[in-house]
């Protein structure tokens, strides 16, 4: 990989109302000094506007009028940043119970969620919900903030005991990489500085983690898989014959000379040139976007897949899948959706509903007749043509579907398939 290219890291904030996180993140963009002065005049006015004798760095993130009025982030608003290690794009993902979709949507791309505890709350039911939809969409790497330590006297005892009480919940999740921090986002303590009133917490900044993580394995890089977007047919004079297929690398690594197989059809051949941005390359891996050029002519069309010749993955109408449910009105059996996965679209139908699962308990809810909006559940699923997929666990992008309303073209969940 091209070690030249500045890495991107995605992450995503998570915790209950008021925890923080839009003053945690103003923190991050106003002490890496990734804002422009315009703006920090804007929220220096803002801040005094309201009584406040400090910055409001929360007005950073808060762009929406009607959360600036209430104090609290109602949507997902993505912010950009960049130190001269990483790039970094922020999910700003809302506590409200009522908007647990949002934070599926935040993180289903994270390499790593940062989940905020105030260190005067402790555990709530938010941050278990936050976390088991975390492991749920397997984000690799957690980093817990325990927030507001100025609150409660940089107290040592506060920290380790918040820290005991997650280890002790988290080791029912899976989630890779677990790391812990005490900050203090209003003062800047250990968010890009080392705070001088924590002198006993030796661990690395905030900042410092983010930029140092190693996410490059994060990705899968041995089930090669291209789900094709489309398919490109210049039909010019130069380029009579010429066929390319475009779409975003899903998974593994392609590389010129490969036999491939392509799907549903099992025609095999070898891919003839790889090209990104009119530029010839050598291989390309997961997630490039690129156009794949094969020696034979073979009829594909959106929604096929390309994949390797002896490493296919699974075909099948039936799927079994965690999904998080999104609409008001509840998922019941035999209920017709519209299926998303990957650049593939079909009908299926609901067979089950098998069990909801408890946020504070992660125990099983069983015979339950309807799912009802935030609602986390197994339930499997009729196709009405095979899909070619993963476990999620395999891979998060062949792994994971959405849901849409047949009537209202509304997304109405997400889904994480689980056959094996």
């Amino acid at each position: 990989m091209d070690k030249n290219k500045t890495e991107l890291l995605r992450f995503t904030t998570a915790g209950s109302v008021d925890d923080g996180k839009s003053t945690l993140i103003g923190r991050l963009l106003y002490d890496s000094k990734s804002i422009f002065q315009d703006q920090l005049d804007a929220v220096e006015r803002s801040s005094k506007s309201k009584g406040f004798d400090y910055i409001d760095l929360s007005l950073l993130t808060d762009g929406l009028k009607s959360e600036r009025e209430q104090g609290i982030t109602i949507d997902v608003a993505y912010r950009y940043f960049a130190t001269p290690k990483r790039k970094f794009i922020i999910a700003d993902t809302p506590g409200h119970i009522q908007y647990t979709r949002n934070m599926v949507t935040g993180a289903s791309t994270a390499n790593l969620a940062i989940i905020l505890i105030d260190a005067r709350k402790g555990m709530l039911e938010q941050t278990h919900r936050h976390s088991f939809i975390a492991s749920l969409l397997g984000i690799p790497h957690a980093l817990v903030c325990i927030n507001k330590m100025d609150l409660v006297n940089y107290d040592r005892g506060v920290y380790n005991k918040i820290i005991s009480d997650f280890k002790a919940f988290s080791s029912k999740l899976d989630i890779k990489d677990i790391q812990y921090v005490p900050i203090s986002a209003l003062n800047g303590d250990n968010v890009v500085n080392r705070s001088k009133n924590m002198p006993w917490y030796e661990g690395s900044t905030l900042l410092y983690h983010l930029e140092n993580v190693h996410i490059s394995s994060d990705y899968n890089q041995i089930d090669c898989r291209f789900p094709v977007q489309t398919v490109i047919r210049p039909h010019t004079k130069e380029h009579q014959d010429y066929r390319g297929f475009a779409g975003r690398i899903d998974g593994g690594i392609f590389k010129v000379g490969d036999k491939i197989k392509t799907l549903p059809s099992g025609f095999t051949s070898k891919i003839k040139s790889i090209y990104s941005h009119n530029t010839e390359l050598n291989e390309a891996y997961i997630p490039m976007s690129v156009n794949i050029i094969l020696e034979d002519e073979i009829d594909i069309s959106r929604g096929d897949m390309i994949v390797r010749e002896n490493n296919i993955p699974n075909v099948s109408q039936d799927i079994e899948l965690l999904v998080t449910w999104m609409n008001q009105n509840p998922l019941i059996e035999r209920k017709k959706v519209i299926i998303k996965h990957t650049t593939n679209e079909c009908v299926a139908v609901v067979r089950e509903l098998k069990y909801k699962i408890n946020i504070n308990t992660l125990h099983r809810i069983e015979n339950i007749d309807s799912i009802q909006l935030n609602d986390i559940a197994r339930i499997s699923l009729r196709t009405s043509k095979p899909l070619f997929f993963d476990s999620y666990k395999k891979n998060r992008m062949t792994g994971s579907l959405i849901l849409i309303d047949e009537q209202t073209n509304e997304t109405i969940g997400a889904g994480m398939i689980i056959n094996k």
